[in-house]
């Protein structure tokens, strides 16, 4: 099936948003569409264009996909912000979205990162938001990593035959190695206070209000993935969440936070395809 792109400009509040519309070439769409919600800092094109190959891939399966800037992001007019405060500008792409696509009847939001997180938070204040696929969802609250993934991730890395190759041939600079003593002294010496919880905790509350189905797609070479999962293994509430029916998790083995590979973006699409249309 061939595809069309349009470009979109629509407003939120006074300023001006950028987007792009994917269609089908020749028939009319399905009335399940999906609305990209880009990570921050982030355009609407992607890391590795995969929000762009991901829309034309739905798109000549005959799904509808918009994916656009938020305020202060790519082409879009106003000031910049962090996904805590993109709700007014989901708003404004879903109103859109639905007068550009009258065959919508609802709508699915996919977010990578902070804006699966943003795309949790917003899903459960307007009822044609159906479905969720988040990817590597952002949990992580100031600035530091838990014990459960600074440990993971120094462990591999010292354990990495290419780490000490660097070292050996004098790649390792002393910037780098007083940060890796840095994380050391973090993660068996600094407190572990319990302000990290307050985001895990705002999104269980999201995605246990979200009525609708949940697809989790996470990295298997990932930091923030990690700790995702880590929330599980810590939290019953958590556990209980994810065993749910209409959630359903996959994990992608080696593949890094943004899917930089084209057989991980591949297996991403193909993930999503499958889901969006099997319910």
């Amino acid at each position: 099936m061939t595809t069309i792109e349009h470009a979109l400009r629509f407003a939120c509040g006074d300023d001006w948003l950028i987007g792009v519309l994917h269609l089908p070439d020749d028939e009319q769409p399905l009335s399940r569409g999906v609305l990209v919600v880009t990570g921050g800092p982030q355009y609407r094109a992607g890391s590795h264009r995969q929000f762009v190959l991901l829309a034309r891939r739905l798109a000549a399966a005959g799904i509808a996909v918009m994916r656009f800037d938020y305020r202060g992001m790519g082409d879009s007019e106003g000031a910049m912000r962090n996904f805590e405060n993109i709700g007014d500008d989901l708003d404004a792409a879903v109103q859109h979205f639905f007068v550009s696509v009258p065959a919508l009847r609802e709508i699915v939001l996919w977010g990578l990162c902070d804006g699966a997180s943003a795309a949790a938070f917003y899903a459960i204040r307007d009822p044609r938001i159906s479905g969720l696929v988040l990817l590597n969802p952002w949990v992580r609250s100031g600035d530091g990593w838990s014990p459960h993934t600074l440990r993971h991730y120094y462990r591999q890395r010292l354990l990495s035959p290419a780490f000490w190759r660097q070292q050996a041939v004098g790649m390792i600079t002393f910037s780098r190695l007083r940060s890796l003593k840095e994380k050391f002294q973090e993660l068996f010496q600094a407190p572990h206070t319990s302000t990290a919880a307050s985001l895990p905790t705002r999104l269980h509350s999201a995605l246990a209000q979200f009525p609708g189905q949940i697809l989790i797609i996470l990295s298997g070479a990932d930091l923030g993935a990690r700790e995702f999962s880590a929330l599980s293994a810590q939290h019953r509430q958590w556990r209980e969440l994810l065993r749910s029916e209409r959630i359903t998790v996959h994990e992608i083995p080696g593949a890094n936070h943004t899917f930089a590979r084209r057989s991980w973006r591949d297996r991403v699409a193909a993930l999503c395809l499958d889901w969006i249309t099997s319910w």
